[in-house]
């Protein structure tokens, strides 16, 4: 590199940290900011039977739909309104029992002014996200939630930087309280996204185990040959074994078997050569964390039980086929 070249880096990485500390500060101070107006809006997204209509103009607008999008996936209703098209025949997209979130830096955008006069017509409560207290949408506004009013990352242009990383995490944070109010949890987010690595990380094990004439299993009292004979058969490296009402009480292994020639010892029964009550999973485990217990115990497969019977049976290979990492 030339000294013009590391001048010109140096200078790039200096921007950067100054542009990340500016919103970083104003992030913090946005956090301590926060008021019981923030739990009402909370309150007030809760009480909807409708949907969380979110709108937006500009850069304020890409936000919206990010908001809104995040709120859908976390088990809150939501869609994007757009202003401009609001005022040509998408205000019949806002209901009674909706919640409209209305956001611009200034709160002055006049775009918004149809949906402003909409909600007050029809008592739809409306929420703001502006930093201007005093501003036409904050004092419309039945909750009106304010980002801190500092200068832009850009400063040369003012060109919306801090402003709308503080409009996003605002939205980021209503939503997770939302979702955590709502008790929400990693099941009822997988049935938003089914696809993709996250799919394969939310899948259940009941996605992905075998079931069926698949299991291996024996009944308790079964000869050592007999469960040899299941473990060959159904080639999953391992036997589960049954009471006569077909609770689960133990395993057998080929690793099991292995170490019992080795020592030399006689037994009949799988009873004497099984794994008492061995580590399981349930049908509502996720298959992200069966594979880190499998990994943890060393184990390839595991037995899945519901009501103390076993339902399916897994192995690593399917978890690592399936994208689960």
């Amino acid at each position: 590199m030339t000294s013009s070249s590391n001048t010109a880096s140096n200078a790039d990485i200096a921007t950067a940290r100054r542009v990340l500390s500016m919103e970083a500060e104003a992030l913090n101070l946005m956090a301590n900011s926060l008021d019981d107006r923030f739990v009402q809006a909370v309150e007030t997204c809760l009480g909807a039977t409708g949907r969380v209509i979110v709108s937006g103009v500009g850069k304020s607008g890409h936000v919206a739909r990010k908001i809104a999008a995040t709120l859908a996936s976390t088990g809150t209703p939501s869609i994007f309104v757009h202003p401009t098209e609001a005022s040509h025949g998408d205000l019949g997209m806002i209901a009674k029992g909706d919640v409209v979130i209305a956001m611009s830096r200034s709160g002055e955008t006049s775009e918004l002014s149809d949906i402003i006069h909409y909600t007050r017509r029809f008592q739809i409560p409306l929420i703001s996200i502006c930093a201007k207290a005093e501003s036409t949408l904050a004092k419309a506004a039945d909750i009106s939630l304010l980002i801190p009013d500092g200068p832009e990352a850009c400063s040369l242009t003012s060109a919306p930087t801090t402003s709308t990383t503080l409009t996003i995490a605002l939205g980021d944070a209503l939503a997770v309280a939302l979702l955590e109010r709502k008790g929400f949890k990693a099941e009822d987010f997988r049935v938003f996204h089914p696809g993709g690595k996250l799919g394969a990380m939310l899948k259940t094990v009941t996605d992905l185990m075998h079931t069926g004439d698949e299991l291996p299993l024996v009944q308790t009292g079964a000869t050592l040959s007999e469960a040899l004979n299941v473990l060959s058969q159904k080639g999953w490296g391992c036997v589960g074994i049954t009471d006569a009402n077909g609770a689960f009480i133990g395993m057998l292994t080929d690793g099991d078997v292995r170490r019992l020639v080795t020592s030399g010892k006689t037994v009949s029964t799988v009873d004497e050569a099984m794994t008492r009550s061995p580590i399981t999973a349930n049908t509502k485990t996720l298959a992200s964390t069966l594979l880190n217990t499998l990994n943890e115990k060393r184990f390839t497969q595991m037995f899945i039980l519901e009501d103390n019977k076993p339902v399916g049976v897994i192995h690593m290979h399917d978890l690592l086929k399936a994208g689960v990492s």
